[in-house]
C-alpha cells in the first residue's frame, strides 16, 4: 500500500493551461446573474481547478436545489401587482447563499493553484455572457411558474 505522504497533490491531474478564476468574483455573477449563471461559473471553474468528479456534481445539486428555492421564493412572494424589490432582494439573496456554497467547496483546490504561484484567468468574457444568459433563463422559468400559477 502506497504512503499517503508521498502522493503528490498539489497539481496532480489539473490542466495548467488553464487558468481558473477567483472565487470572489463568482459573487458577482451570482448577484446579478441569478442561480443558474452561479453554478455555470462554480462548475466551470471547478474543473478549471481539477476539482474531483463528486464534488463537481455537489456543486450542481447545489445549484438546482438553490434553483428550486427561487422558484419557491417567487410562488410565495410574486403578487397580482408584479415583481416587487422585496422579490427582487430575495432571489438575489438564495442565489448569493448558493454561490458561498459552491465558493466552499472550491477552496481546497483553489488554495493548492495559489501554492503554484500561476495567475488567475479574466473572468469578464464568460461572466458577461452567463450572466446574461442565465439571468434571461432564470426570468423566462419564472415566468412560466407564474403562467401555472
Amino acid at each position: 500500500m502506497p504512503d499517503e505522504l508521498l502522493r503528490p497533490t498539489i497539481g496532480a491531474g489539473v490542466d495548467m493551461s488553464v487558468r481558473p478564476w477567483r472565487l470572489m468574483s463568482q459573487t458577482y455573477v451570482a448577484f446579478f446573474g441569478g442561480v443558474i449563471a452561479s453554478t455555470t461559473i462554480a462548475f466551470l471553474n471547478a474543473r478549471r481547478l481539477g476539482v474531483d468528479a463528486a464534488k463537481q456534481r455537489l456543486i450542481l445539486l447545489t445549484g438546482a436545489a438553490g434553483l428550486a428555492a427561487v422558484i419557491a421564493v417567487f410562488a410565495l412572494l410574486n403578487t397580482d401587482d408584479g415583481v416587487t424589490s422585496g422579490l427582487r432582494i430575495a432571489i438575489r439573496v438564495v442565489a448569493v447563499a448558493c454561490c458561498l456554497v459552491q465558493l466552499r467547496i472550491q477552496r481546497p483546490m483553489d488554495r493548492a493553484f495559489q501554492l503554484r504561484g500561476a495567475d488567475y484567468g479574466s473572468l469578464w468574457g464568460p461572466g458577461l455572457a452567463v450572466t446574461i444568459g442565465g439571468a434571461v433563463a432564470e426570468a423566462l422559468i419564472l415566468v412560466l411558474v407564474a403562467v401555472a400559477l
